[in-house]
C-alpha cells in the first residue's frame, strides 16, 4: 500500500453500508482497513488498497488497535434488528473509544428514528428529537455519547432515510420481493413521502466529509437528503425501469400483529410502521456548504442499478412465464 495515502477504518465492513463505504473510500484513493468478525463472510472485491481486519466489535481493545494509524473511523456497525436494545449502544461506545484512542475523526450514519413516531414532514438538522419509541431512545443516546465527548473526539453524524442498494433493506425484503412475478408490495399509503438514499451516493458523501476532516472540530450533524418520493412515484419509476406493468400489493400488517406475541422480529417491524404512514423528507442544511454539490444519482438509474444488483433485471426473458 502507498503509505502516503490516508487510511480509514470501516467498522462493520461486511454490512450493506459498510461494503459501499469500503468501495467508495478505496476508489477515492484512501487506504481502507475493513473490520469484520467473520473471515468466511468477506465478499469485497480484491484491491491493494483494502486490507481486512478481523476482530469482534464487542472487543474494545481490539477496535482500538484497529484504529491505530488511521485518520478516520467510520462506525457502520449495525446489530440485528431484534438485538438493538442489547448491542447498539455498547457497539457505539466501542467505536467512540477507538476513535478517542487514536485521536481521529469518527463518522456515524444516523437515521430518522431520532424524531419519534410523530415526526414532522420536514426533517432539519435542528428538528427536535423525541424518544417516544425504543429505537428513538437508543439512537438519541448513541448520538448523545458523541456530543458529550466533543472535547475529546471530533465526530460527525450523517443522517439519511432508508437505503436503496445492497440487500437487507425494506426495498429488497418487502417492496421488490415479488418483482419477478410482476408485483410490488408497498408498506403504506402510496401518497405519502418517504425518505430514501442510494447507498453509493451516501457512501460518497462520507468520503467527501472525511476529506474535510481538518475543519471538523467537536460534534456535527449533517443531513443527506437523497430522495423524497411517494409510493406512487416509486411504483411508476419501477415500471419504467422494468418496462413492465407491476401490480401493487399492500403489506399484510395484520399477519405481523398476529405473530407479534411470539416473534421479536414482527414486533420490531411493527414499531416502524409509522415511517410508512407519516410523510417525511430529510432536508439538507449545512452539508452542501461543507462538501459542495451532493452526490445524487437519478432515481431511475439508482433503481436500475439496485435491481441489477439483486439479479432482477437479468430475469426479463423469463418474466412472461411468471
Amino acid at each position: 500500500m502507498n503509505r502516503q495515502k490516508p487510511m480509514v477504518l470501516i467498522l462493520g465492513a461486511n454490512g450493506r453500508l459498510g461494503r459501499a463505504l469500503v468501495e467508495a473510500f478505496a476508489v477515492a484513493g484512501w487506504r481502507v482497513r475493513a473490520q469484520l468478525r467473520d473471515q468466511s463472510r468477506w465478499q469485497q472485491a480484491g484491491s491493494a488498497s483494502i486490507a481486512p481486519w478481523y476482530c469482534d466489535a464487542h472487543d474494545r481493545a481490539a477496535l482500538c488497535r484497529a484504529a491505530e494509524g488511521c485518520e478516520v473511523v467510520v462506525n457502520a456497525l449495525n446489530p440485528l434488528y431484534t438485538q438493538w436494545e442489547q448491542n447498539a449502544l455498547p457497539l457505539a461506545e466501542n467505536a467512540l473509544a477507538a476513535a478517542r484512542a487514536s485521536g481521529v475523526l469518527l463518522l456515524f450514519p444516523g437515521n430518522i428514528y431520532n424524531f419519534g413516531n410523530q415526526l414532522p414532514e420536514q426533517l432539519h438538522e435542528d428538528t427536535p428529537q423525541v424518544g417516544n419509541t425504543t429505537k428513538a431512545q437508543i439512537r438519541i443516546a448513541m448520538e448523545e455519547r458523541l456530543r458529550a465527548a466533543a472535547d475529546e473526539v471530533d465526530s460527525v453524524v450523517l443522517r439519511t432515510g432508508d437505503y436503496l442498494g445492497g440487500t437487507g433493506s425494506w426495498f429488497d425484503r418487502v417492496i421488490a420481493k415479488e418483482l419477478r412475478k410482476g408485483k410490488i408490495t408497498y408498506p403504506g399509503p402510496t401518497d405519502r413521502l418517504h425518505a430514501w438514499a442510494y447507498l453509493p451516493d451516501f457512501a460518497e458523501a462520507f468520503v467527501r466529509v472525511a476529506a474535510r476532516r481538518s475543519e471538523l472540530r467537536g460534534f456535527h450533524t449533517y443531513h443527506f437528503p437523497g430522495y423524497a418520493i411517494t409510493g406512487a412515484e416509486l411504483h411508476r419509476t419501477l415500471e419504467e425501469v422494468t418496462a413492465r406493468q407491476l401490480r401493487l400489493g399492500k403489506m399484510p400488517w395484520w399477519s405481523l400483529r398476529l405473530a407479534a406475541p411470539f416473534s421479536p422480529m414482527a414486533r420490531a417491524i411493527l414499531d416502524m410502521r409509522y415511517l410508512w404512514e407519516r410523510p417525511h423528507r430529510v432536508e439538507d442544511g449545512a452539508l452542501t456548504a461543507l462538501i459542495g454539490t451532493l452526490p445524487t444519482t437519478p432515481l431511475h438509474d439508482a433503481l436500475q442499478a439496485t435491481l441489477s444488483g439483486l439479479g432482477v433485471l437479468t430475469m426479463k426473458e423469463d418474466w412472461h412465464h411468471a
